[in-house]
């Protein structure tokens, strides 16, 4: 049976799942369809995020250590979040050359609280779920959060599917994401926090110690090598779809919903599997199975054959965010947890701003087929790593189970 934290957390999730999936889901067409923006503005979309993140990141933790309760720090910074989607709405009112890029000074500040949020969001939930019903809890979280997504999504392609180079749908859309993010804040704040002790050791910005741990630096360097290939063509599949498909918002709906249906129905698989094997072993998998995506989806431009494959991404991301966030906590030390979060999206948040970067100058230089292709390469090897992890580290811990 869920606590009341675990319930009220669900109910957190789904409204932030809407409020950004009615936004951010739809940023590539609307830059393109709307603002006219390059390929190189796209990929930017994507890279400013991380960048903002990046520096945000240890401002953002010595903030959230030095406090004794963080709910309302937190509530407050997806305030100031959701509060830009308002500012999105103006960008088709300015002169042309600038619109593009209005937009994505708006997408880079939105991160600035987005940062302290979602740092504040991982230290909050991890000290309310106990270690035993983390496996059970974010697997039953993560699926019906998705469903949540989905349902929104479909409901969105469905009004707009005319819509696509229609402005005013648009801002429709924005300001529906603004009132969903209000509901967040609203969950958000019926959380019930314990207050944390304060020690000198929460008070200091860095702990080096975290680097001493073997699993922990290992969970390091197999997670940042898998993020920077799956990343690396988040860009490339915007343009892809746009450009060379000429998906309309129906259609980018549908590769959604078909992508976050599998998941829906997959997240408990893996939650089985990691109990029976490991969350590392099982990630070997999951990566495995991304580098088949890329590869696949430049076979055919046909719209019913992409809705399959990304049904068939749907299988495998969803094993990726559900390992890598239980791997993340597993192999972080609790004394040292926080600094172990705020490292890995601190160096996270640097590997997503330079891999899609390095995905559209792989476009410019090989042509989409070619990145594809050896991006598909490139996540294979981070499989392997992930393998070696688990070999390098077994004998230096128990099997790594989801206690459940």
């Amino acid at each position: 049976m869920r606590s009341y934290n675990e319930k009220i957390s669900i109910y957190h999730g789904m409204v932030s799942t809407i409020a950004i999936n009615l936004a951010g889901n739809f940023y590539p067409i609307f830059a393109i369809s709307i603002l006219g923006a390059t390929n190189y503005q796209v990929g930017l979309i994507t890279s400013l995020p991380p960048l903002i993140a990046l520096l945000m990141t240890i401002p953002a933790a010595i903030l959230l250590n030095r406090l004794e309760t963080q709910k309302i720090t937190v509530a407050m910074a997806v305030v100031g979040a959701r509060l830009l989607f308002l500012l999105l709405i103006g960008v088709v009112y300015l002169s042309t050359p600038y619109q593009a890029w209005a937009f994505l000074i708006i997408i880079a500040l939105m991160n600035v609280p987005a940062t302290v949020s979602n740092i504040g969001w991982q230290t909050l939930i991890s000290g309310m779920i106990r270690d035993d019903r983390r496996g059970a809890f974010f697997s039953d979280r993560n699926r019906l959060l998705t469903i949540a997504g989905m349902i929104s999504t479909l409901v969105i392609g469905i009004i707009m599917k005319n819509q696509t180079t229609n402005a005013s749908a648009y801002q429709w859309l924005f300001f529906t994401a603004f009132l969903f993010g209000l509901g967040e804040v609203f969950f958000l704040m019926k959380h019930k926090e314990k207050t944390q002790a304060s020690s000198s050791m929460k008070k200091s910005s860095m702990n080096w110690s975290i680097f001493q741990d073997h699993k922990y630096k290992w969970f390091l360097i197999a997670a940042l090598c898998f993020n920077f290939t799956w990343q690396m063509t988040w860009g490339i599949f915007n343009i892809y779809n746009v450009r060379i498909v000429e998906a309309t918002i129906l259609w980018i709906s549908i590769f959604s919903v078909a992508n976050q249906l599998v998941q829906i129905f997959t997240f408990p698989l893996w939650k089985k599997w990691a109990e029976q094997k490991s969350n590392t072993l099982m990630l070997v998998w999951a990566a495995l199975g991304m580098a088949l995506v890329p590869f696949l989806t430049v076979l055919s431009t046909n719209l019913y054959y992409l809705t399959i494959i990304n049904g068939l991404s749907g299988f495998f991301v969803s094993g990726v965010v559900l390992l890598l966030f239980n791997l993340l906590l597993e192999q972080s030390p609790t004394e040292t947890r926080t600094y172990c979060i705020t490292t890995y999206n601190v160096l996270l948040s640097f590997v997503a701003f330079i891999a899609p970067q390095i995905g559209i100058l792989m476009l410019e230089g090989l042509g989409i087929q070619n990145s594809m292709e050896l991006n598909s390469l490139m996540r294979i090897g981070s499989a392997f790593i992930f393998l070696l992890m688990y070999f390098k580290t077994k004998q230096n811990r128990k099997p790594l189970l989801l206690r459940n």
